[in-house]
Parts: structure tokens; sequence; C-alpha cells
């Protein structure tokens, strides 16, 4: 099988308001490399300013959703004294302030900065029978792109350092177990189970909400409760008197759908959450 050009190496659809992102190197098992980061954020910063794609999914093609980086670039790197050069490449945290939500579809095996992507995505659904583990430890290698810092949020601090630790492959099952998934889907449901979660997401919820909510989440992880407080407030004075607001009420009123309008490619959350405020 040819590899794909660049070009494909992350394919793009979008329908019923989702976006579906597919790693695209089947050949290699989906393994990362430049190219594919590259046009896969890309495809990301599409999405964002589209105001069409209100939910995304990320999956991959083939049984594998990305094992890590290939070990073809990783061969280059392992000489004495060489180093990874990051210059140019986007920042790989870069998605936590992607103002739309993004559901994993994790179809198989996924591991190193297959992992990281996984974790970076808001909602995670797993094949039943897929594989996945942090494998650092065992390629001699740190916890690379901050997965130190994000699994404990994720598992708790016991079982993010089994898993760094060990370097130990587990299932699906057992990733639902830990909390590092919230779904198992036999295979051939898994990608229809995500896309349809996305899509109920896209005709139900104001994505100015969805925007602000997120920057909520990942932003407050570092602040104290006052200052996320503070802010929440501030985001409650934004939406009080909106059209937002006004047609989520009617529409549940109503007992019809809500009719939205699309995220504007200039809409910043901060807007919202940028004047603190505190009732008497």
């Amino acid at each position: 099988m040819p590899e794909p050009t660049a070009a494909d190496s992350v394919l793009y659809e979008v329908d019923e308001g989702v976006a579906t992102l597919t790693f695209n190197r089947p050949e290699r098992k989906n393994a990362w490399n430049l190219p594919m980061e590259k046009r896969f954020f890309e495809l990301l910063d599409q999405a964002a300013e589209d105001p069409d794609v209100r939910a995304l999914v990320v999956t991959g093609a083939g049984r594998a959703f990305c094992p890590g980086m290939d070990v073809q670039r990783l061969e280059k790197n392992s000489q004495p004294g060489e180093s990874l050069d990051f210059t140019g490449r986007p920042p790989m945290y870069s998605r936590r302030f992607l103002p739309k939500p993004v559901i994993g579809a994790i179809n198989g095996g996924c591991a190193g900065i297959g992992l990281v992507q996984a974790l970076l995505c808001d909602v995670r659904f797993a094949a039943r029978g897929a594989r996945i583990t942090t494998a650092f430890a065992r390629r001699g290698l740190a916890g690379e792109y901050n997965l130190p810092y994000i699994l404990p949020r994720v598992v708790g601090l016991e079982n993010a350092l089994d898993l760094l630790l060990t370097g130990r492959t587990f299932d699906a099952d057992e990733a639902k177990e830990l909390g590092l998934v919230s779904r198992v889907v036999e295979p051939d449901e898994l990608l229809g189970a995500a896309q349809e979660y996305a899509a109920d997401i896209a005709r139900n919820c104001a994505p100015r909400t969805l925007a602000v909510l997120r920057r909520q989440v990942y932003g407050d992880l570092d602040r104290s409760f006052d200052e996320a407080l503070s802010r929440s407030y501030s985001a409650m004075q934004y939406f009080a008197g909106s059209a937002d607001f006004r047609e989520g009420v009617a529409s549940f009123a109503d007992r019809r759908a809500p009719a939205f309008e699309g995220l504007p490619a200039d809409f910043d959350p901060e807007d919202a959450l940028s004047k603190p405020f505190l009732p008497e």
C-alpha cells in the first residue's frame, strides 16, 4: 500500500455540524510523523474557524488510532548528542484553546504521542479490545508533551504513576475503569457512536456557551477557587441577556429544537470571562 501524501495523511469530512478528522497512515498503523502533525493542526484550525462546524471527532483509519511517533523518526533521533528539533512545530497543547468540543474515537492501538492526542479530546470513546499504553518508560523516554501533568488529572495520581512507571499495555475496558475513556463500544459501532454524540451537541448546544465552558474547565485547572468563581460570575452576566439564552429558553418552552447561531470565527471566550465580578 503506497504512503498517503501529506495532504491525505489526515482525512477531513463535515456532516451534520461535525468535522471528523481521521489519521490516515494505515500502512504505518497511523504512526505519527511531522507531515501528519502539520496537516492535523491545519485541519484543527480550519474546523475552529468554520461556523458550520460545531463539534469534532478524531479517530484513526484501519485498526489503529495512533501507536506513537513513527519508529523511523525515532531512529533518526537516537544518535548520541542529537535532540528533537521543535522549530516551527505547533504547540501540542494548543487544542486546549480550541473553541469547540473534541470527541476521541480510539479505534485501536494508542500509545505515546497518540495517547497525548487522545487525552486532549474532551470525551473519549474506545473500541472494545483497543490496546493503550504510555510506552515511554519502555523506550527510554521521559513523559513527553506534558503527559505526566495531564494524566493524573484524568485518572488520579496512583493510576497515572502505574501507567507511566510500568509502561504496561491495558485494554479499553480497563481504560474505562480508570476513567481514561468514558465509553467502550463494539469496534464496528465506534465511529458512528462518537459522531452521533458529537451531532447531538451540534444540534442542541449553543456554540458560544461551548467555547466558554471549555475555556472555563481547562483554564480553571490552574486557578484558585476565588479566581474561577469571579470568572464564572462574569460569564453569567455575559450570557444573562444574550440571544443564545433567549433562544435556549424559548426552544425549551416551545418544545422544539434550538436554532443557535454558529460560532463566529473571531469569537474570543475571554470576552465572557475577563470582567471580574463578585456579587455583594
